[in-house]
């Protein structure tokens, strides 16, 4: 595919250029995990819409796996951070060193430089470590010794963690938290899903292994399906819907700390994404529904009385959204 040329085109040629991508993809997947269909959408809406990902779930449910072969679909630059309780901001960031050569300091780049990033068990790293990724999951961009240094327009953080509190592990800061654009939650596979997973790995001939895996995107076609979002639909009722459902959180007596505007900026983007995914050229309620869960329930902080009643964010989000009335 020349670049540009999904651009280039317009109304149904476009969107069944980008459903037959986005289903590739998908296929891709497929060939090497089982199940997590949602959390696959979720993901690719959210590569999309231009926004950081943060995958949380328990140890063996593929969570890194699906974020390296993420990046590996995308023919673009690719690191892997493995945080730890002992790593400093310069083993992310960079470093300064002195050149004997020339007597002066070069900045050598650390793992943060890419494309794609995957930030594997975030939450094991401490803060002065995670105060390290504020500037440049916010504003693309890192400042050291007086010098800033500029990411590129690919530029997506695909991190990982794990929901049960094990030693070693640090919640992660609010401020930090607003930053991702959407929280995704990966769940144990079914039965039949597990059993497949057996079959495949009983029978070595059926594993597709990820150095097998061919990239399905390149930068500039991925690119050119994040500026064909511009051209989505988007009706002046479902933007009053998105506003109420925010302000629900806001409004809400389970709720401390509600959604910022930030969230309300967030739930549009990955809205016209997933639209975009269903092979259509607007927005619909149901694409909102879909997404606002996972866009807001990592920016609420509930009350200790619904924490006390057993309340989680998940359900909380949940019963808000049902709480506005869909526009017709």
């Amino acid at each position: 595919m020349e670049e540009n040329s999904i651009e280039e085109r317009v109304g149904n040629e476009a969107l069944a250029l980008f459903s037959e991508k986005i289903q590739t993809l998908k296929q891709q997947i497929a060939s090497v995990i089982v199940g997590q269909e949602r959390a696959v959408d979720l993901i690719l809406a959210a590569v999309l819409a231009n926004g950081h990902i943060l995958i949380e779930g328990v140890p063996g449910v593929a969570k890194t796996l699906l974020a390296r072969l993420t990046a590996r679909l995308i023919e673009a630059d690719f690191s892997r951070v493995q945080f730890t309780p002992d790593l400093m901001p310069s083993d992310v960031l960079g470093t300064t060193v002195f050149n004997m050569k020339t007597s002066e300091f070069d900045f050598h780049r650390g793992p943060i430089f890419a494309d794609m990033v995957l930030v594997d068990e975030i939450n094991r790293a401490p803060a002065k470590t995670q105060s390290a990724l504020f500037e440049v999951m916010e504003e693309r961009q890192i400042s050291i010794d007086g010098s800033t240094y500029r990411m590129g327009d690919l530029y997506t953080i695909l991190a990982t963690q794990n929901p049960v509190e094990q030693e070693g592990t640090y919640k992660l800061p609010e401020a930090q938290l607003d930053r991702f654009l959407m929280k995704i939650t990966m769940d144990y596979p079914s039965l039949e899903e597990e059993v497949s997973i057996l079959e495949r790995h009983h029978g070595n001939a059926a594993l597709v292994r990820l150095e097998e895996v061919k990239p399905v995107l390149n930068r500039d076609e991925l690119l050119s399906l994040r500026r064909l979002m511009e051209k989505v639909f988007v009706d002046r009722t479902l933007l009053q819907y998105i506003a109420l459902i925010v302000q629900q959180t806001r409004n809400s007596k389970a709720v401390y700390l509600g959604a910022s505007p930030r969230a309300s900026v967030a739930m549009l983007q990955v809205s016209k994404a997933y639209a975009l995914m269903q092979g259509r050229d607007f927005v619909t309620p149901e694409d909102i529904k879909f997404v606002a869960p996972y866009v807001l329930q990592h920016r609420l902080i509930l009350t200790a009385e619904a924490e006390m009643e057993g309340h989680s964010p998940v359900k909380v989000t949940q019963r808000l959204i049902d709480k506005v009335e869909v526009p017709k």
